[in-house]
């Protein structure tokens, strides 16, 4: 028997197509969630065997949700769908998800068979207590020049930008992370050096760094 899934995604359009799509394969599509309300709500109310779930969902903090609901059930497999190929640039680590967790590429999902795949997969991992595993990853020559890139980055460097993306200024990300204003400008500096950002008094540093990384993360949310 199929297993039961909830899906969990706050673009409804996107929850929409894919609720739909899984259906046509002959999944068991249980519930279908665009809200952390309705999300808690369902998974009482419908028992799912397996959430896939946005990685940006409620700001990037499907995550801590996904763990909770494995709180509650301990054999809750987890699908995690992104469109950046670098889980650091969203906030995440790979150690820190649940076991088992399932990881698609949403430029995979032009071939609905690989997020077939993962669902069951994501279930029999737990048993086998595996770490995080990215299904049948589809990288692009452009994706692999930019992990390429990204894997010179250290996690510092990382969060960095990510912060840097968020709207933080040098100052406020000092003392977020406890460092100088100062060692803040350096690390930008370096983030910008390895992205072959070359300095340009003609255009904004930041800005520059933000839509590089509005870029990997995927399109901005509705």
């Amino acid at each position: 028997m199929a297993h039961r899934v909830l899906l969990i995604n706050d673009d409804a359009f996107e929850l929409t197509i894919l609720a739909d799509a899984m259906r046509l394969r002959g999944k068991n599509v249980v519930g279908e969630a665009h809200t952390r309300v309705a999300a808690q709500n369902l998974f009482s109310t419908l028992k799912p065997e397996v959430v896939v779930i946005d990685a940006l969902f409620d700001g990037s903090d499907g995550i801590n949700l996904a763990k909770k609901m494995r709180k509650e059930n301990e054999s809750l497999g987890v699908v995690l769908t992104t469109a950046c190929p670098d889980l650091r640039l969203l906030g995440l680590i790979e150690k820190d998800l649940p076991i088992g967790t399932q990881v698609v590429l949403k430029r995979s999902l032009s071939d609905l068979n690989i997020l077939c795949v993962a669902v069951p997969a994501s279930v029999e991992a737990i048993s086998r207590n595996e770490r995080t595993q990215w299904v049948n990853r589809f990288i692009s020559p452009n994706e692999k020049s930019f992990l390429a890139i990204a894997g010179l980055l250290t996690d510092i460097q990382a969060e960095t930008l990510r912060l840097v993306a968020s709207g933080m200024s040098n100052g406020e990300i000092g003392r977020k992370r406890f460092v100088s204003e100062k060692s803040v400008e350096q690390i930008v500096a370096r983030i910008a050096s390895q992205l072959g950002i070359a300095p340009d008094r003609s255009r904004n540093l930041r800005v520059l760094l933000t839509n590089e990384y509005n870029k990997w993360i995927g399109s901005p949310r509705h």
